[in-house]
């Protein structure tokens, strides 16, 4: 696949969109994130950051690598959006989770 892509020279159409998707699913991962466990998940994004940063250094392949590098970024940036979406649940922009909504 990789072959083919490079072949065509289509691999910056597929970082493009690969990048797409990968900001678009880190989107939906914050605002739930924030939702179910407040900030204190910041350290599972610096972790995840940290590994694909590092993994991104090691892979040979261009595509690949771009891509961990996007993920690292992407989770990185996540931290502070983090903080930012309880902000916006402070302002009322966003729901915030009732503790023990079922309990009586």
């Amino acid at each position: 696949m990789l072959e083919f892509l490079s072949q065509y020279n289509l691999t910056g159409v597929a970082a493009g969109l690969a990048t797409f998707l990968i900001i678009g699913l880190f989107h939906p991962l914050v605002i739930k994130g924030e939702y179910y466990f407040g900030v204190r998940i910041w350290p599972l994004f610096a972790i995840s950051g940290v590994v694909s940063v590092v993994l991104s250094v090691c892979v040979g392949n261009m595509l690949v690598s771009t891509l961990l590098a996007v993920w690292g970024a992407s989770s990185f940036w996540s931290i502070g959006e983090l903080f930012a979406q309880r902000e916006r649940v402070r302002k009322g922009w966003f729901p915030k989770r009732e503790k023990n909504a079922g309990a009586k």
